[in-house]
């Protein structure tokens, strides 16, 4: 029976609902309420392919506030951790951007290397685990390949052969002679039971060593991961990860609207640089095995004064073309364009949000599909919903709508449904604002 079929467990659906009702999308249970996004979700999978073949991609998915950004990229989060890819994601901030004066790059670097996930560590924290499992898995196949007892000295000369095969594939690369003395010193650490080096040497790849002289007196190595720099050092993650036995690297940076907000053109020009010299560099085979995926709303790609398009070099690169349209978007082009889901797509999943909210609270659902469908007319006829209405919204009104049935027994579905609160919630509060407003309003 397929994870479709089945009943929802109990802690996954509580953890779905509490985390649509929030407004966020939850890191497990999506395969339960994928609707939609069937081209979307197969032109990002057969990237995926290229990037386990030994190539790089780079895509912008696009999508206003609460239309499905998040919920696409953690849906290919999911499915690129079950093909033993590595992951690591981080919305940017004020605080995390991509280029910084005062630390906001190397910023986003530790919380991708911070939000590391495999599939046995979905939640990220997942570096030394990887370490770990490399160093052990080149000793087992020592250990087959020769037939030799543990501890035999010829066993050790044969593990160390292997590490340092690992490790000049690495040093081949930009910054790749320190990074493969740094895999060798957790190695010898590790073989040795030296913990402090270890740690030592995994808060370096962590980015946490400020200044070179701290580097110098912890390791030896006159050289730390800086705001210019960091993306060279996932280039060389992408590399060992897949040395050290796994399919590849997924990075996914979401937010970029963070970038278009700055107020200093310089600055947000560096960083628009930043954003060139990754897509240029998946285009160009300079890097291997990384998938590189960014989430922007339609301003903050299309705005030529502030947005991504007004850096010349990015705009010629990313523009769509003059037969893309709306129904018609080219899913081979490095931006992804969603399309708002249709009101029967919506259905469908408030049909899935239904039965999973009785499910977890155990009582028969009474909801018709007869009910499901006025709640989705009242839902999309408000007024302005043509332009602002967006799936998280949806979700959040119908969740809320479940918890009033469930707590309330004695109201009545049509009660509900024809509720001045459900016919004209919102109705006009954000009609008429551009879309810059009424992302603010959300906020």
């Amino acid at each position: 029976m397929s994870e479709m079929n089945r009943k929802v467990p109990r802690r996954i659906g509580q953890t779905v609902l509490n985390s649509l009702k929030g407004g966020v999308v939850p890191r497990i249970g999506l395969p339960y309420i994928t609707v939609g996004r069937k081209s979307e979700i197969e032109a990002l999978l057969h990237d995926v392919d290229i990037i386990q073949e030994g190539g790089a991609s780079f895509r912008f998915i696009v999508g206003r506030y609460g239309s499905g950004k998040s919920f696409l990229l953690q849906t290919i989060r999911n499915y690129v951790m079950d093909r033993g890819f590595i992951v690591a994601d981080a919305d940017l901030s004020p605080e995390r951007r991509l280029q910084g004066t005062r630390g906001q790059g190397l910023a986003t670097y530790r919380e991708l290397i911070r939000n590391l996930s495999t599939k046995t560590r979905p939640e990220g924290g997942a570096l030394t685990l990887v370490l770990d499992r490399w160093i052990s898995t080149v000793q087992n196949e020592a250990l087959q390949e020769s037939g030799l007892a543990p501890g035999d000295p010829a066993l050790t000369a044969l593990v160390d052969r292997k590490i340092y095969a690992v490790t000049s594939s690495v040093s081949e690369l930009v910054h790749g002679f320190e990074f493969a003395g740094l895999l060798s010193a957790y190695y010898h650490a590790y073989v040795n039971g030296e913990d402090e080096v270890r740690a030592r040497v995994v808060r370096w790849f962590r980015g946490e060593y400020a200044l070179k002289s701290e580097a110098k007196e912890a390791l030896g190595i006159n050289i730390i991961i800086t705001d210019d720099d960091w993306y060279d050092y996932l280039k060389l993650f992408a590399v060992f990860f897949r040395l050290a036995g796994y399919a590849g690297m997924m990075i996914m940076i979401d937010e970029l609207v963070n970038i278009y907000k700055i107020p200093n053109s310089i600055t947000r020009q560096y960083n628009y640089e930043k954003i060139l010299t990754m897509y240029n560099d998946t285009l160009q085979g300079k890097a291997k095995y990384l998938g590189i995926l960014m989430g922007a709303t339609p301003q903050a790609l299309e705005d030529r004064r502030r947005g991504i398009y007004s850096y010349e070099a990015l705009r010629s690169r990313l523009a769509e073309g003059r037969f893309s349209k709306p129904g018609a978007r080219d899913l081979l082009a490095p931006v992804i364009r969603l399309e708002p889901l249709s009101a029967e797509e919506m259905l469908i999943l408030c049909e899935k949000l239904a039965q999973m909210h009785a499910d977890l609270y155990g009582y028969t659902k009474a909801l018709t599909t007869e009910d499901l469908a006025v709640f989705i007319r009242i839902e999309y006829e408000r007024i302005g919903a043509d332009l602002n209405i967006t799936p998280r919204e949806v979700i959040r009104d119908f969740i809320e709508l479940l918890d009033l049935l469930y707590q309330n027994p004695q109201m009545s579905v049509g009660e509900l449904l024809e509720s001045d609160a459900f016919t004209y919630a919102e109705s006009g509060a954000v009609s008429g604002s551009t879309e810059e407003e009424y992302a603010e309003f959300r906020i």
